[in-house]
């Protein structure tokens, strides 16, 4: 200030507010300074539930195209036109709410069926992957199609398939991610990947997911001194017993959806231990022998699954596995309303060449194998499936080593659930069910920090605005009614 001057009352009444306006927030925010960014989480499960497009769907399996589609790698279908794709992984920073999710299981379209037996219409998706950022995302899936016209086949990695409208949907500071009817459109790589069927800006249907995340590992701290610990059991080598094995079958999709369909309107039980894994069942605890070399195995597992309804009542248990001259055999103890119990009897065969039983990393793994219906299996059925119809695909899995991990039943959930709504031009009225879910409920810190933020542009902002008017007047001592010819670019 120069001498002889007096201080401008404007802004010695602005340094009096400040502290004044910011002392409440700085007791508000002191006991959080202290508080780090929160840890990105990794997603390990969740569910992807999308139709592709409703009326693709019906185009395909209309008297047109006179197709069908089909599902691998464990998908499953939910509600009238959705496909559910499983086990999700990835990573989530609840911080920005940014998020990747990648599923498992695909689906398959053909149709057109020429004289030589294929298709002129042939397309897979599978293993779809989702990308968050702010308001919009990205749907990516590994893509295999036909081209139409020249039949050239196009296998490709996770093509950006669909665009993804998020506005109004804040995903930060959650545990775990629930979206419905997320808005997708599809792009021109998509078009392209789609043999042309569509166009890119085309409306997909909406996509409804979820993805759970875990807590993020604990910061290392200084190891204790490890104590003497026995040896690790070696792997038996008496008469090659493996140390445990599961069998995964969903005996045939139509089958099930016979069976909780209007003409049956049953359901099945599982018992002694068998997993329902939405799509398939999981037959565990698996105990015999295996020989990779000689290309043979014995197994036998727990878990029994009963189908009943109207003149419906089967079970099968007691599964085996046996494999011998490069083919598998599934077998089971059968017990029906209408006929005497058999045991074990051989449902259904595959292939299994010994080059497919190397073990890896101490497992063997026979992964979504195709499996076709023996004589007795189709007598078993009740005659509803002739002998040689194909059946569910079987994932095996043996573990030679202990120490060897078994995979996962995928995450497909055996609970009905109704399909997802269509998209609506408000599609997230209904705030509650596309937030990201947070288990403390109380403000965030960021919340906190965008009112200081706030507060402080507008403070700063009045500041800069007694400060250039001050300017302009200059060290004069006396005021100027007169408007200046100078002009505010404000």
């Amino acid at each position: 200030m120069l001498p002889g001057h007096p201080r401008p009352r404007a802004l010695l009444s602005l340094a009096t507010l400040v502290p004044l306006l910011l002392a409440p927030l700085a007791l508000s925010l002191a006991p959080l300074s202290g508080v780090a960014h929160a840890a990105e989480r990794a997603v390990a499960g969740g569910r992807l539930d999308w139709g592709i497009r409703s009326s693709f769907q019906s185009y395909v399996t209309g008297p047109i195209a006179g197709g069908s589609w089909t599902l691998s790698g464990g998908a499953a279908t939910v509600g009238q036109s959705q496909f559910r794709f499983h086990s999700a992984s990835g990573d989530y920073d609840p911080e920005t709410g940014a998020l990747t999710a990648g599923y498992s299981g695909g689906v398959r379209f053909v149709g057109h069926q020429q004289d030589d037996g294929s298709y002129e219409l042939d397309l897979t998706i599978s293993n779809p992957t989702v990308s968050v950022a702010g308001s919009s995302g990205t749907l990516y899936a590994d893509m295999r199609s036909k081209a139409r016209g020249s039949g050239e086949i196009t296998e490709s990695t996770q093509v950006p398939l669909a665009t993804l409208d998020l506005t109004g949907v804040d995903l930060r500071g959650g545990t775990r991610i629930a979206v419905s009817a997320i808005p997708a459109t599809l792009t021109a790589e998509g078009a392209t990947a789609f043999a042309g069927y569509y166009q890119a800006g085309d409306a997909l249907d909406p996509v409804t997911l979820t993805a759970d995340t875990e807590d993020p590992a604990p910061a290392p701290t200084d190891p204790e001194p490890e104590e003497p610990t026995e040896e690790p059991a070696e792997p038996s080598d008496d008469e090659g017993e493996f140390a445990d094995a599961v069998v995964d079958w969903g005996v045939r999709r139509t089958f099930r959806e016979y069976v909780t369909g209007e003409i049956a309107a049953g359901g099945w039980t599982l018992t002694d231990g068998a997993q329902d894994g939405g799509a398939l069942f999981r037959f565990p605890a698996g105990r015999g022998t295996a020989d990779p070399e000689a290309g043979t195995l014995q197994a036998e597992f727990d878990g029994a699954v009963t189908f009943t309804g109207t003149d419906l009542d089967l079970t099968l248990g007691g599964v085996t596995v046996s494999v011998a001259d490069g083919t598998g055999t599934l077998a089971a103890d059968i017990t029906a309303s209408d006929q005497a119990q058999e045991e074990d009897l051989p449902l259904v065969t595959f292939a299994a060449e010994p080059e497919r039983l190397a073990p890896r990393d101490g497992l063997i793994l026979l992964s979504e194998v195709p499996a076709q219906l023996t004589e007795e299996g189709a007598a078993a059925f009740g005659g509803l499936y002739q002998p040689g119809t194909e059946m569910d695909p079987i994932t095996l899995a043996v573990a030679l080593d202990p120490d060897a991990e078994l995979p996962a039943l995928p995450d497909l959930g055996s609970e009905p659930t109704a399909a997802a709504e269509p998209a609506t031009e408000e599609p997230y009225a209904d705030q509650e069910s596309v937030q990201a879910e947070d288990d403390d409920g109380g403000t965030s810190t960021r919340t906190l920090f965008a009112i200081v933020a706030g507060l402080l542009l507008a403070l700063a902002a009045l500041a800069f605005g007694i400060l250039r008017r001050n300017r302009r007047a200059g060290p004069q001592t006396t005021t100027d009614t007169t408007p200046s010819e100078e002009t505010d670019p404000a």
